[in-house]
C-alpha cells in the first residue's frame, strides 16, 4: 500500500531489508531519518560508505577492523598464546564487555549447518589452523550452544586434539539456542570460568 509516495516508500524498504528491522521500526526509522537536519543525515550516509569501504577483516583472528590487526590482536599484553574461538564479532564484544578474559579471539563468521549447506571451508578454520602453528596453549571454543554451534565446536576440536594443544569449551550457563550477543556479561563470565576440556 502506498501511504507516502515512493520516496518514502523506498526508504522504508531499504530499512526492513537490515536484520532485526521489522516493518514498524524500518518507519520509525525512515520518519526520523527524514526529520533529521540534512548536514546529519550526510554525516550518516558518509559514515556508513567510509565504514563500507575501510572496514576489512583482521589479519590474526578475523574480527571486523580498519586498521591490519584489530585493538585485541595489537594489544602486546593480551595473552597470544590462548585463543577464544567465537561465531562472529558480536560474540567478541559481549565476551570483551565482561573485562575478565585477557586472551585473544578468533571470529568464525558462521557456523557449520549441513542443512544451510554451510561446511568448514565456508566458515573462518583454515585461518584458525594457521594460527595454532604459532605460540597456542589453548583453544577456548565459545561458539553458540546450538545445534550448529555445537556440531562446529565437536569439529573444531577433532582438527586441534591431534596437535596437543589444550581444547576447551565453554561451560553451561549459557542457555542452549542462545546467542552470546544477547547474553549479559556475568552468565558469560562464569561460562568462560566454568569451562571444561573436550
Amino acid at each position: 500500500m502506498n501511504l507516502y509516495g515512493g520516496q518514502v516508500n523506498k526508504l522504508i524498504e531499504e530499512l526492513e531489508g537490515l536484520p532485526g528491522i521489522g516493518s514498524k521500526s524500518a518507519q520509525r526509522l525512515a520518519f526520523h531519518l527524514i526529520g533529521l537536519p540534512e548536514e546529519k543525515v550526510n554525516r550518516i550516509a558518509t559514515t556508513m560508505m567510509e565504514a563500507r569501504k575501510n572496514v576489512r577483516y583482521c589479519a590474526q583472528c578475523c574480527t571486523l577492523t580498519d586498521k591490519e590487526l584489530c585493538p585485541v590482536c595489537a594489544n602486546k599484553n593480551r595473552d597470544h598464546s590462548t585463543i577464544m574461538v567465537v561465531e562472529s564479532p558480536r560474540d567478541l564484544a559481549a565476551y570483551e564487555k565482561t573485562g575478565r578474559y585477557e586472551g585473544v579471539y578468533h571470529v568464525l563468521h558462521g557456523a557449520i549447518s549441513p542443512m544451510l549447506g554451510i561446511g568448514p571451508n565456508d566458515i573462518r578454520l583454515k585461518e584458525l589452523i594457521k594460527r595454532l602453528e604459532g605460540d597456542v596453549n589453548e583453544v577456548i571454543i565459545a561458539t553458540n550452544s546450538s545445534l550448529e554451534g555445537e556440531t562446529t565446536a565437536m569439529y573444531i576440536s577433532k582438527l586441534i586434539k591431534p596437535t596437543g594443544i589444550k581444547v576447551t569449551r565453554i561451560a553451561s550457563g549459557v542457555p542452549v539456542g542462545g546467542d552470546l550477543e544477547y547474553i549479559d556479561e556475568v552468565t558469560l563470565y562464569r561460562a568462560l570460568e566454568g569451562r571444561t576440556e573436550i
